[in-house]
């Protein structure tokens, strides 16, 4: 039987078909595979008595949410599902290797952990104070206690599930293409987007959801995007510490935000302290990076850097 000894690349760039479809159009590819495999498999979650209560069945309840059984299944079938097959059709097995490495990447400077665990809660605490007339409380013990476990949890949960997608798989060919104000843009539109059909469910707060408050978390997106770019590009591509930014956030708002600002008791009241201060964070970062967000060119990079994203092109 003949072997086909051209390399890798040159075998994929040849084929047709599906996968020539995606090896030329890659984040299309992510994109429509990410939304799609996390749509169909949340259709029963929205349907259930969860949801919009059209089958008489109730997904269980693990650590006090209906999330884990009925959302999470999806999210992992999305974002970094989508980007596995993506980049091994397109991409190959370097390709591969490649995005894995950006997932394993914790070796950063411990200040960059900082701004993630500490930062986060700062910006959250100082836009409600906007919102709570400076009422602010401190948790009770039990909930400190369960912020770092919880935290930890929320990184193979969420974190894992979306970040090597949004933010492994997708930014840096963005960035490239569309320099990172464009790819941020884009990508936080398109991260709020793949949220939307939840707002159908337990969730988004469904039956009471209101559509400020859909409007509110896609523009919370948008901006937040505009940090988490700031943080990929600034720790040198680390995943770990983009998921880290990412989850704290959802734990922060899960666990002490309710015990400390009692005051802020809705959810559309939440969402505007959200809102504010991903926003104010953005603009400052915006202004302080001049718009580049810590970008730099692969001609900017380390030799051996640029090499690499030059191959990954």
């Amino acid at each position: 039987m003949a072997v086909d000894s051209r390399p890798e690349a040159e075998r994929y760039t040849s084929q047709s078909g599906l996968r020539g479809l995606i090896r030329n159009h890659p984040l299309i590819s992510f994109f429509v595979l990410a939304n799609l495999m996390s749509w169909v498999a949340w259709v029963p979650y929205i349907l259930s008595a969860t949801g919009l209560a059209v089958w008489d069945f109730a997904f269980p309840r693990f650590l006090g949410s209906t999330q884990i059984a009925g959302v999470l299944p999806g999210a992992y079938l999305g974002p970094i599902f989508a980007a596995y097959i993506v980049t091994r059709v397109a991409d190959g097995k370097e390709g591969v290797r490649r995005w894995l490495r950006r997932m394993t990447k914790w070796r950063v400077g411990w200040v960059w952990y900082l701004v993630a665990v500490l930062g986060v809660p700062a910006a959250i605490i100082a836009a409600s104070l906007a919102f709570s007339g400076e009422d602010i409380r401190i948790p009770p013990v039990a909930v400190l206690v369960a912020y770092v476990p919880s935290l930890l949890i929320q990184m193979v949960t969420t974190g894992l599930a979306e970040e090597p997608g949004w933010r492994d798989f997708a930014l840096p060919r963005m960035q490239r293409r569309f320099g990172p104000l464009g790819a941020t843009a884009i990508l936080g539109l398109l991260w709020g987007v793949w949220h939307l059909p939840l707002f159908l469910s337990e969730w988004g707060g469904w039956p009471d959801v209101t559509m400020m408050r859909v409007g509110e978390f896609v523009a919370f997106c948008c901006a937040f995007s505009v940090v988490v770019t700031w943080m990929f590009n600034r720790t040198g591509q680390s995943l770990p510490l983009v998921m880290l930014l990412h989850v704290s956030v959802n734990n922060f708002m899960s666990l002490p935000y309710g015990e400390m600002f009692p005051s802020i008791a809705s959810a559309e009241q939440a969402s505007h302290v959200t809102l504010l201060a991903a926003t104010t964070a953005a603009i400052l970062l915006l202004i302080a990076t001049r718009g580049r967000l810590g970008y730099r060119a692969a001609g900017e990079h380390a030799p051996e850097l640029a090499q690499a994203e030059l191959n990954a092109a």
